[in-house]
């Protein structure tokens, strides 16, 4: 079974294009026109050991937020794709993960019912232009569209590249575990029968 997917998005303000595939090396190619976030897509993908694909134009000289926030629905609608009925996949993930002085801790649940719980203080990343809520945007869109539960929390830290760095790295590595195939599964993981 191939877990792969293309989704795209053409607005007024953004055009973005998304590969992916789930069961990939973590082979990513990110194109924005924003680089700390291609840097956190990057960390991501490669965390999460998916191959991913994106390019995104967008009103950048707006601001930042129509950019992110699509790139985050076609990311969620690429994956939504990949995942197909969502049968045998562990559904649950979870992962702690450090950078440096900071410590981030992501759970989801690849639930079908979208939801966010989003623990990051307000920010701006220095010399980027890049803050806390675009991440909190970027993840929103994502969950709603992938049909996500998560939940995101920042145990501690002081540097705010960290900060966010240690987000993306635990997403990326709680993402992998939800979507990996267990043969022990049969069906969907639910007692309900359904997501």
């Amino acid at each position: 079974m191939q877990r792969t997917a293309f989704a795209e998005r053409t607005t007024a303000e953004t055009d973005i294009r998304v590969e992916l595939n789930l069961d990939g090396a973590g082979d990513v190619e990110v194109s924005t026109g924003i680089g700390f976030f291609d840097h956190m897509l990057s960390l991501l993908g490669a965390h999460g050991f998916l191959d991913l694909n994106v390019t995104a134009t967008g009103d950048l000289e707006v601001d930042y937020h129509h950019t992110v926030e699509d790139v985050g629905i076609v990311l969620g609608d690429a994956l939504g794709q990949a995942l197909g009925d969502r049968k045998g996949i562990r559904r649950y993930g979870h992962a702690v993960t450090p950078m440096d002085e900071s410590l981030a801790e992501v759970s989801m649940d690849l639930s079908n019912r979208p939801f966010l719980v989003y623990g990051i203080p307000s920010f701006v990343v220095p010399g980027t232009g890049f803050d806390a809520h675009l991440g909190k945007e970027f993840f929103r869109a994502l969950a709603t569209r992938a049909g996500m539960t998560l939940h995101i929390q920042l145990r501690y830290g002081e540097n705010e590249h960290h900060i966010l760095e240690a987000v993306f790295k635990a997403f990326g590595r709680s993402l992998q575990q939800a979507v990996s195939v267990d043969e022990r599964i049969v069906g969907v993981r639910s007692t309900k029968g359904s997501l």
